[in-house]
């Protein structure tokens, strides 16, 4: 089982080198099959927990297939929903303050909020320059809410079962951070 920063290609081959089995997280990246074919595929979520819901797609057709579990989590959802509006509230007045600039190039601060891992996922320059909330930026990342994709090569296991296999290495994560800090290692 693992997380979306070891997934390439090279990677999910090794693992699945003399038949071995692997879950992985699947990033979601502007433009990739994830994001383009999956995650918003329609189709219906099967309820597996109070704070879990799954939907399978498959992508491609025979050996070339690849099976994927879209995992909703409502709780997660109004979570992130409410952290991108508190993120927005701050950020609208700070650009409101920078449209009143008069010289034509972007200044430091300008190049500071884009930068941001905070701020810059929201804001686009205009053709005059200027900055602006990109709404359809933030349209795009509110359908992402509460959700993260799953991917695995064992054809027998079911969606409900990648999700939870999935959330278990979560769980065994946060029992290590419990274990080490009180250890102080």
């Amino acid at each position: 089982v693992g997380d979306a920063g070891m997934v390439s290609e090279k990677n999910l081959k090794s693992l699945a080198r003399g038949g071995g089995k692997y879950i992985v997280c699947m990033p979601v990246h502007p433009g990739g099959e994830v994001a383009t074919q999956v995650v918003n595929r329609p189709g219906r979520y099967q309820k597996v927990a109070e704070n879990l819901r799954v939907k399978e797609v498959v992508v491609g057709d025979g050996e070339r297939r690849r099976r994927y579990v879209v995992c909703h989590n409502p709780q997660e959802a109004q979570r992130q929903r409410r952290h991108r509006e508190k993120v927005l509230e701050q950020l609208s007045p700070e650009l409101d303050s920078l449209r009143h600039q008069t010289n034509k190039s972007h200044t430091r601060r300008v190049c500071e909020l884009r930068a941001s891992g905070r701020y810059g996922r929201y804001i686009r320059l205009t053709r005059t320059g200027k900055p602006v909330i990109d709404r359809a930026r933030v349209k795009a990342l509110a359908r992402l809410d509460g959700k993260f994709v799953v991917h695995s090569n064992d054809d027998t296991l079911r969606a409900e079962d990648m999700a939870l296999g999935y959330k278990q290495r979560q769980r065994v994560e946060e029992a290590w951070r419990t274990l080490k800090s009180g250890l102080k290692l």
